[in-house]
């Protein structure tokens, strides 16, 4: 048996109220085998994302061997934090001196990720992953081809897509309950960050959401523009957070979708909504879904045909993962940042399938971004899977 053996099943399921199952932590007919787990984080260029790092700390069965971080400061406070003392301020001898079954990859800069991916998966290391993905579609397919060559599972860190609610929601409209979906309409945080790095950082979210529910768009169109004009070269800069060629505080882009279901993003900085509008909403010939991202989603259903709870007089209701105002039964760690994607990719390692949120889901949304450069850039709209295949502001005239 090689290196890297998997556990056997530790772990169980619970079906909530038809729902499909999840997965939760349950007892072994045998004492669990332990997964060594290598944290990578990188402080002051992306630190340990959004606690990728002490998510594993909930999981006795996995064990932190070791901790990498090139800032000396950070690695000793991770190593406290942690409780290892194996510490790397490269993070690739740590993944080739350890004996590791996963890495915990948790900077949130993005011209990190493709490197440390593809680190990991030729030593056949399972990795979970902070988003975005990666920073162009070149990245993207070397990573995917080398997961593929070595069967290495990924978890992507997107809450929303491992959420039971987020399950309850597909159940909810394959019964019908908001009739034939006609369109989705999702926007970003509309922040400082508003136009192209909302769409990278949390653009991330919808993106894959929109994936998860219909697949991968048939087509993008959509504009780009800095202050009313449309983004030329001369208004492309090196994006924060390592994301490269960046452009743009408005973005308006229109997909087209299997089964004649159109979808939009859109973005415009400094115009927040109070409460946050960071989500997806989802329009049926009988009424209207709302998922606002977190660890449990915000979900609620309106029933009305006419979308407009002011005329109809219909209110919106809760959606909990048991349904339509019910209680949400699962409490504790079912809140808990990351938990469901660790689960998920456990159960990915040993079934030899594919995380809810895995590769495919992460090159989606990196094709369903530069999709939206990529038609701005050549003015008309662009078929997915995308033929050009480098960050298309690079190429902007």
């Amino acid at each position: 048996m090689k290196r890297r053996t998997f556990i056997h099943s530790t772990l169980g399921t619970l079906s909530v109220l038809g729902a499909p199952a999840i997965s939760i932590a349950g007892p072994s007919s045998s004492p669990p085998k332990k997964y060594n787990v290598g944290i990578i984080g990188h402080t002051g260029r992306g630190n340990y994302g959004h606690g990728l790092d002490t998510a594993w700390l909930d999981f006795p069965h996995c064990k932190i061997t070791a901790v990498a971080d090139a800032h000396k400061g950070g690695l000793e406070q991770a190593s406290k934090r942690l409780k290892v003392s194996n510490t790397y301020s490269d993070y690739r001898k740590m993944l080739e001196q350890e004996k590791l079954d996963i890495v915990s990859i948790c900077p949130r800069w993005i011209d990190q990720h493709a490197d440390m991916m593809l680190e990991a998966a030729r030593r056949g290391i399972h990795i979970l992953i902070e988003k975005p993905f990666c920073r162009d579609l070149v990245e993207a397919d070397k990573v995917v081809e080398a997961l593929k060559k070595k069967n290495v599972k990924l978890a992507l860190a997107i809450p929303t897509l491992y959420s039971p609610k987020y399950e309850r929601v597909k159940t909810l409209i394959q019964d019908g309950a908001i009739g034939k979906v006609l369109e989705l309409r999702g926007r970003g945080k509309e922040d400082r960050r508003g136009g192209g790095e909302d769409l990278w950082v949390l653009g991330t979210h919808i993106m894959t959401m929109i994936y998860g529910l219909n697949g991968l768009p048939n087509w993008c169109f959509a504009e780009v523009t800095d202050k009313g004009e449309r983004v030329t070269k001369k208004h492309v800069y090196n994006g924060a957070e390592g994301i490269g060629p960046l452009a743009g505080d408005s973005i308006q882009a229109t997909f087209g979708m299997k089964n004649g279901i159109t979808a939009y993003f859109n973005t415009n900085r400094n115009q927040r909504g109070n409460p946050s509008r960071f989500g997806l909403q989802i329009f049926g010939s009988k009424g209207v879904i709302e998922i606002l991202e977190a660890p449990m989603p915000e979900v609620k259903i309106l029933q009305d045909s006419s979308w407009s709870p002011g005329r109809s007089r219909k209110n919106w209701k809760n959606v909990s993962s048991a349904g339509i105002d019910q209680p949400e039964p699962l409490k504790g760690d079912a809140f808990k940042r990351n938990h469901y994607a660790i689960q998920s990719l456990l159960k990915a390692i040993e079934t030899d399938t594919q995380a809810k949120a895995g590769y495919k889901e992460g090159l989606a949304a990196n094709e369903m971004i530069a999709s939206v450069f990529e038609s701005h850039r050549l003015n008309q709209p662009v078929t997915l899977p995308l033929k050009t295949r480098q960050n298309p502001l690079s190429l902007l005239k």
